[in-house]
């Protein structure tokens, strides 16, 4: 595929509940009230790119709770990371999280995940479109990204071109060592890594404790915007509401209610509940793989220890922005 700048990919069949096109996301305009968007997961989405040799930050496929059928409309190489699936190659079983070949005619299907929510299909030399604000990234909020760059979703019939690679710097069957795969649970509880931030230390010394003393519940309140928490007790703000401010991704909102809002990559920019404290780059990894009724507890680190955990990823992956 070396001689060609791009070559068709793929062709939708049936797009599943929910199927978008998603590189690493839009960085520098959220004074525009332009949010990042890019894979919720994107420790599967750095493999899938890692794994067929892609630059890092190439545009995939991010497929919501399966249901994914796709044609292949040339030869190439395919993987699939995340949750774990049911996945399959002309009606026959094949692994993920392992490269695997096409040929022009192919039927790949991702099946619901047994625990999970998300998968990504990566294409080697990933999948192109019209960049909008420097990113294919879909964000339906905005109406920004996508095939067509309107932000909507995948839709049957639609065809995506990917870029030119080398075959030969491609390895059939390549796959990350067993310790890298992460292990998705759908009985064990979350511990989720935050740090301490923005409001923290004007909540009242209770309400820091529920913080971390309790388990809570995802709910079935979840989207790429965000994830709503059910704690048996309400963390409480005591102060008078504050003026709306910048949301960093992974952040923690506890509204009038006290039931934890934690902020992900198609949130707004601004928001004007209290801020508790921030998800780690893991723990947001853990978070969205998190369907409703998973259990999960916060564990306070140092904003030194969750630098240098994204520093280290980052380097894993050779993730330059």
């Amino acid at each position: 595929m070396s001689g060609r700048s791009q070559y068709a990919a793929l062709r939708i069949e049936q797009p599943g509940l929910l199927t978008t096109l998603q590189d690493w996301g839009r960085f520098g305009h959220l004074s525009q009230g332009i949010t990042h968007g890019g894979p919720i997961d994107e420790r599967a989405f750095l493999w899938a790119n890692k794994l067929l040799g892609n630059k890092a930050t190439a545009a995939q496929l991010e497929v919501t709770l399966g249901g994914l059928s796709v044609t292949a409309l040339s030869d190439s190489f395919w993987v699939v990371c995340g949750a774990p699936v049911r996945l399959t190659k002309n009606q026959q079983p094949i692994s993920t999280w392992e490269v695997f070949s096409v040929q022009a005619g192919d039927t790949v299907r991702i099946d619901a995940p047994e625990r999970g929510l998300r998968s990504y299909l990566a294409v080697a030399g990933g999948l192109k479109a019209t960049p909008s604000f420097g990113s294919v990234a879909t964000v339906m909020r905005d109406g920004l990204g996508g095939l067509h760059g309107d932000g909507l979703p995948l839709r049957g019939g639609d065809e995506l071109n990917a870029g030119a690679y080398n075959a030969s710097g491609v390895v059939p069957f390549r796959r990350p060592q067993h310790q890298f795969v992460p292990r998705i649970s759908s009985t064990s509880e979350l511990c989720l890594p935050i740090i301490a931030t923005a409001q923290y230390e004007q909540f009242e010394a209770r309400a820091r404790q529920l913080l971390v003393q309790q388990t809570m519940q995802v709910t079935a309140k979840q989207d790429r915007m965000g994830v709503r928490l059910q704690a048996s007790e309400p963390i409480l703000w005591a102060q008078p509401q504050i003026i709306s401010e910048p949301l960093p991704l992974g952040t923690i909102q506890i509204p009038p209610d006290g039931q934890p809002i934690i902020m992900l990559n198609d949130c707004q920019t601004l928001g004007g509940y209290p801020k508790i404290g921030v998800v780690s780059w893991s723990g947001r990894m853990a978070l969205a793989q998190a369907t409703a009724g998973t259990s999960l507890r916060f564990q306070l680190i140092s904003l030194a220890q969750a630098q240098a955990e994204v520093k280290q990823a980052y380097r894993f992956f050779n993730l330059t922005l």
